[in-house]
Order: C-alpha cells, then sequence, then structure tokens
C-alpha cells in the first residue's frame, strides 16, 4: 500500500475519520439486538467481545460525525438513542455500574471480567455529552442512566477511596489512592442527585510530585502511562482552573505529557523506536500483548515494564497538551511507516528493536477513541463545549471547589 505524504491539519482530520470510522463499523447496527450499538474492545481480536468505554467514545464519535457531515442528525440521534436504550434494558452489571466486557449480541458479562468504576464513567461521559448535544429522549436516557449509578456502593468507607474493581464471585478489590485518570469519577459522583459521595474523596487520594530533568513538581502516576494524565481531560475542560488547593490539572498533564516525550528521547540510544518525533509510552499492544508502557516519573521499574514499542495514541492523545509536539509525532508515524496504517488510521503500536520489526494489526476502541476526541477538542472543542454544559458537570466541579470563575462552560 503506497501512502502520500500528509501534513497538519489535513492528516488531522484524516486520523479523525478513521478513528470515527472503528466506532460506525465495529459496532453492533442490527436494530433487532439487544446488543444494538454495543462497540467492540478490538477490531480483530475479540469478535464478539464489546467494551463499555469503547461505547462511550463512540457516543462522543457521533456528536463529531454530525459536526464534520459524515453521519446525518437524524441518524445520529437514532443511534444514540437505541443504543441508550441497550444500556438501560439489557447490558448486564449492578447498581448502575456495569462490566468492563460484555457480549456485543446481548450485553451480557464476557471473560469473567469485573464491574468496572472507571469503564462505566468513561460510557457515562459518552452518554451525557451525547444527551447534552442531540436533546430530546437522549439527554432523558442519558439522566436515567446516570442517577442508577450508586457511587457509595463503589467506596471503601475505611480508607474513604473508591475500589478499583468488583466480581461478584470475589468482592471488591483495589483502591484508587492517587492520582491516575479517575478525576471524572469525583466529579460525577459528589453531584449524583441520587448517591452521592462527599467532596473529601477528591481531596483524600495522594498526589505523589516528582521532577523529570527540568520539568518540576509532576503530580505522577503509578505507571506513567500517558493514558492515565488524557481520559478524564477527554470530556473535563480543566484549561486555566485550579481546586481550592492550588492544583492546575491540565498544566499537570502538560508536565507529565512533555517529561514522557523527553523519557524517550533521552533512551534513544538504548531503543530504535524512541526518538523526538517517535514517543508517546502509554497502555497498547506489543509483541509481548497488551502491556502498559510508561516514562518517568512512575512507581515501577520501567526497565521491566517498556519492550520499546510506541503507541501512536500516546502522543496523538496528547495534542491538546503539546500540540507542536504530537502534531509532528502523528506526521511522523504516517509519513514513515506505510505499515502502520490502516483502514481505522494509525494502528495500536509499533517496534523496531529486533530485526523483524514488529506493527500491529490491531486497533483498540479506547485507544482509537482517546484520538479522535482529542483531536476534536484540539481543533474545535465540541465534546469539551458540550460536556461542560451540563448541569451535574458543573455543580459537581462547583462542589469540589475549582475556580468557577475562570470556568468556561461554553469553550476552551
Amino acid at each position: 500500500m503506497r501512502i502520500f505524504k500528509c501534513y497538519g491539519k489535513k492528516l488531522i482530520v484524516k486520523e479523525m475519520k478513521k478513528s470515527y470510522d472503528f466506532f460506525i463499523k465495529e459496532a453492533n447496527n442490527n436494530k433487532n439486538s439487544k446488543g444494538y450499538g454495543l462497540i467492540k474492545d478490538k477490531s480483530i481480536l475479540a469478535d464478539n467481545i464489546a467494551s463499555i468505554a469503547s461505547v462511550g467514545y463512540g457516543l462522543a464519535g457521533l456528536i463529531i460525525g454530525v459536526e464534520n457531515k459524515w453521519i446525518s442528525y437524524k441518524k445520529a440521534y437514532d443511534r444514540a438513542n437505541r443504543t441508550l436504550e441497550t444500556f438501560i434494558n439489557n447490558v448486564e452489571g449492578e447498581n448502575g455500574f456495569y462490566y468492563h466486557f460484555i457480549n456485543i449480541e446481548d450485553g451480557k458479562r464476557e471473560w469473567n471480567c469485573e464491574i468496572s468504576i472507571i469503564d462505566t464513567a468513561i460510557f457515562l461521559c459518552g452518554a451525557i455529552v451525547a444527551g447534552e448535544y442531540f436533546n430530546g429522549e437522549v439527554i432523558k436516557k442519558a439522566e436515567i442512566l446516570y442517577k442508577r449509578v450508586n457511587w457509595e456502593w463503589y467506596r471503601n468507607k475505611q480508607s474513604n477511596y473508591f475500589y478499583m474493581g468488583y466480581k461478584p464471585e470475589e468482592g471488591f478489590w483495589g483502591h484508587w489512592d492517587m492520582y491516575a485518570e479517575q478525576l471524572m469519577l469525583y466529579v460525577l459522583s459528589v453531584a449524583s442527585p441520587t448517591f452521592p459521595v462527599d467532596k473529601s474523596m477528591y481531596y483524600d487520594f495522594k498526589r505523589k510530585k516528582d521532577d523529570y530533568k527540568d520539568i518540576n513538581n509532576i503530580i505522577y502516576t503509578y505507571c506513567g502511562a500517558l493514558f492515565t494524565y488524557q481520559f478524564s481531560h477527554a470530556w473535563i475542560n480543566f484549561k486555566n482552573i485550579k481546586d481550592k488547593n492550588g492544583i492546575d490539572w491540565f498544566e499537570n498533564s502538560i508536565k507529565a505529557t512533555k517529561a514522557n516525550r523527553q523519557y524517550c528521547i533521552d533512551n534513544k540510544d538504548k531503543c530504535k523506536t524512541y526518538n523526538e518525533n517517535s514517543w508517546g509510552l502509554t497502555a497498547g499492544l506489543s509483541p509481548k500483548g497488551y502491556i502498559s508502557m510508561g516514562a518517568q516519573p512512575c512507581d515501577v521499574d520501567l526497565e521491566l515494564q517498556n519492550d520499546g514499542t510506541v503507541t501512536p495514541c500516546g502522543a496523538i492523545g496528547s495534542i491538546v497538551f503539546t500540540p507542536k509536539e504530537s502534531i509532528k509525532a502523528i506526521e511522523y508515524f504516517y509519513n514513515n511507516f506505510p505499515k502502520l496504517w490502516g483502514k481505522y488510521g494509525l494502528k495500536d503500536g509499533y517496534n523496531l528493536e529486533d530485526s523483524k520489526q514488529w506493527f500491529s494489526k490491531e486497533y483498540i476502541g479506547i485507544d482509537k477513541g482517546i484520538e479522535l476526541v482529542m483531536l476534536d477538542n484540539y481543533l474545535y472543542g465540541t465534546i469539551w463545549k458540550y460536556f461542560m454544559k451540563n448541569k451535574y458537570v458543573q455543580n459537581g466541579l462547583k462542589i469540589l471547589e475549582f475556580s468557577e470563575n475562570n470556568i468556561d462552560y461554553s469553550y476552551v
């Protein structure tokens, strides 16, 4: 396959459209199916497995599709409406939370997976933004789903942390005890009209700080993977706002992203895949399977964690934080590695370490999702605009005592 060189906004829109196509074509489009609207977790490796987080990003994708005239408003409205109906009636879960992986045909649990708080939240964010954009029955159904969630059930009352996972066979395990991708949990949960939690949950989790070279005071995440600095920011516009302790999460993600890129530059002599334009260490597919790769600062042994794979969505999903660097990375990936490009745009990863270079053949929903939403937020701010219009989101930020006078609820 021959790829003609492409740059700048033209390439950004091209990658957006291809990412959007994943959520349209890898979905259950059978209107007579109990799983209508469910979207695959992966394009190849799990043919009948949907991910609830993929559905969240897919709902946002419908908005982006309408705005770019890739789908009609009527078709997108109907699809969003019926997808939320599928969750109301058929998707398996408990206390308003859903199983992470579900059968794409009927919404039932798959892989003996957990009921996931973070993946439920990503789905809810997609439902909320779809509700604000489409209104009508969509906003009514989004509110039904949001009000069902019993946030208090998922809270460890002794530690005042959210648990990380739950299985009926095992109970709860783990804790969201330090900063990661979970900021959305607190905004959604404190504002719940049915099962709210106290705002102290947001202020109680650990905020570990460290430097990388001359990038100072990064509130870092355990694994150092870029998705942890991106996922909540895909929905919530934290730009130019601080909490009552003066923490600017948007600026923190800028610093963490720059540190991630610098780590790749600093290690390019050790790793053939890394350089100033080939960076973005995050969770994704590698020759070893699905792993979490990261950069300093973090609390893991990176020599054991990283295998030299670069995942394009790491740099692309950071475009709102490092626009120049991310655009150069997109251009580098596209223009230098034809094997990295396919029907849904840039694939999930590549690795040049061995004599036999490795290029993923696969696409993952959450990786294409963070690309699609962040590319749109960079160009147009559509998802930020409509998500920040939601009354519960606005109230959540107010309860958490973010600097309300600086919050732009209309646009970036």
